[in-house]
């Protein structure tokens, strides 16, 4: 028993040292309600989180997460880990200075005096509280027993054991790119690839999970499909019942683990599951495992060739992702742009990793696939296969193409001038032009300098009535400078 003692004792204080907690007031009274005029402010010593509300269990907290060195989240923290499971969607971010307050006032609200509040719940509860299953809530009533509003009811990109998933609901990567939604029958991975596209424009889908309905049926009229994780180790769909219509199992299924569940939609696109061993988040599920099929691998107009990795449409070698061109920021299309604004690639045994879920044409040739592209100023692209007559059409800028090594699947690609090679070699010319006119100015500079310094010296020698001065190599030179004055004397 106190070999048990000592190993706790030892491993509360190593979870404590991991999350940055420096001060005696961080590390004891930290609370498990907030009530009416709460309030806190980040810890300058603090490196990466602030706990501000625990659990009864003591394993998850409110906390505030530092970004970005000098930024703040409201967040939900994993605390023998670190790891975020739940933040606040504000759609800017707070300074980690004394000014931003985190305070409850029947809303839970982070603000500073300068820029205004950030977030807010929108309430008129009584306290706050942190359930043990991670969902943050406000409650309100005799006994607190109404439930105003709650974290999981608003997921950020994780999902935790028992949390309800509905197509009203959507988890979003942390850098903005990929969602995850439902549809009718199915789950679905959305990637945004147009700059300026709307609100309502969920994206390209790039993956689409449609249920098995091996166990139950769903029907069209009776109700939403919802999405929950299971503690058995599987990511079920269900629809007014408790019987799934569909069931993702997960490496560890029907087995028992240490700790808590939990799925993510990852910066790369990927929906990943984890559990906690103990000690660490065990990778128990990928929902895309061939790093080729992903939405953007290689980066923009790169290309990815199963068991070869990254390399570039034109040919070019690739030594990590994003090199081949930058992403070009703005429109999505080419419509407002003068004529030639953009140069063209060529090339065979290429494909969509995902043309399956996108929308096609059938042309009879190549050629009349490309040329309907050439004459669509909202078309990016265009990819035939030769085997089908199927056209798919590319109407955002084109991120990374699959290399099939088939010549039957062939691709046209329009690349923006303003990225790649020409951006760099008018940026290479614009400098050299700068460069040589500042040569030509200095040196004009310095004749003129030199042709007065000298002028003044000679003037110098002889009086007013016409008798030579006595010598005296610095007599009279004035302001002109000591290699003037050593030139004058030559």
């Amino acid at each position: 028993m106190k070999m048990i003692t000592i190993f706790y004792a030892t491993y509360t204080f190593l979870v404590l040292l991991n999350i940055g907690i420096s001060s005696p007031e961080s590390t004891v009274n930290i609370p498990q309600k907030l009530i009416m005029g709460f309030k806190a402010t980040p810890n300058p010593t603090l490196n990466n989180f602030q706990p501000l509300l625990t659990d009864s269990t003591g394993n998850f907290s409110l906390s505030f997460l530092r970004v970005n060195s000098d930024q703040l989240a409201l967040a939900i923290v994993h605390l023998p880990s670190g790891e975020s499971l739940w933040q606040a969607n504000s759609p800017e971010l707070a300074q980690w200075g004394k000014h931003t307050q985190l305070f409850f006032n029947g809303s839970l609200v982070i603000s500073d005096p300068k820029s205004g509040v950030f977030w807010s719940t929108y309430t008129n509860g009584d306290s706050v509280v942190l359930a043990k299953s991670t969902n943050l809530q406000i409650l309100k009533g005799q006994n607190n027993s109404s439930i105003l509003w709650q974290s999981f009811d608003f997921p950020s990109d994780t999902l935790v054991e028992n949390q309800n998933f509905t197509s009203a609901m959507s988890l979003m990567s942390l850098n903005g790119l990929y969602t995850m939604r439902l549809g009718f029958d199915f789950i679905g991975l959305y990637a945004k690839f147009k700059p300026n596209g709307s609100g309502t424009d969920l994206g390209q889908i790039y993956f689409k999970h449609r249920a098995l309905e091996a166990k139950a049926q769903i029907v069209p009229g009776h109700g939403p499909i919802t999405v929950r994780i299971s503690s058995d180790g599987f990511m079920g769909m269900y629809q007014n019942g408790s019987v799934p219509a569909d069931v993702q199992s997960f490496n560890s299924y029907q087995r028992t683990v240490p700790g808590p569940r939990r799925v993510r939609i990852e910066s790369d696109g990927n929906l990943k599951g984890y559990y906690w061993s103990g000690s660490s988040w065990n990778l128990d599920y990928v929902a895309i495992p061939e790093p080729c099929e992903l939405p953007n691998p290689c980066g923009p107009y790169g290309l990815c060739t199963p068991g070869d990795g990254c390399s570039c449409l034109d040919n070019r070698t690739q030594t990590r992702p994003g090199q081949c061109h930058p992403p070009r920021l703005g429109s999505s299309d080419l419509c407002g742009e003068k004529v030639n604004k953009y140069s063209e690639i060529r090339r065979t045994g290429v494909e969509l990793p995902f043309k399956e879920l996108m929308g096609y044409t059938q042309t009879t040739s190549y050629e009349q696939c490309e040329n309907s592209c050439v004459k669509n100023c909202t078309c990016w692209g265009a990819l035939y296969n030769k085997a089908s007559g199927f056209c798919y059409y590319l109407d955002y800028p084109t991120e990374t193409i699959l290399g099939m090594g088939d010549d039957s699947k062939m691709g046209y690609f329009k690349v923006w001038e303003g990225v790649g090679k020409k951006r760099d070699r008018w940026l290479g010319i614009g400098v050299g032009l700068l460069c040589g006119t500042i040569i030509v100015v200095v040196g004009v500079v310095s004749l003129a300098f030199y042709k007065l310094c000298k002028s003044r010296s000679v003037k110098s020698r002889f009086l007013d009535d016409g008798d030579i001065v006595s010598p005296g190599p610095y007599k009279d030179l004035g302001s002109c400078s000591f290699g003037s004055i050593q030139l004058s004397n030559k």
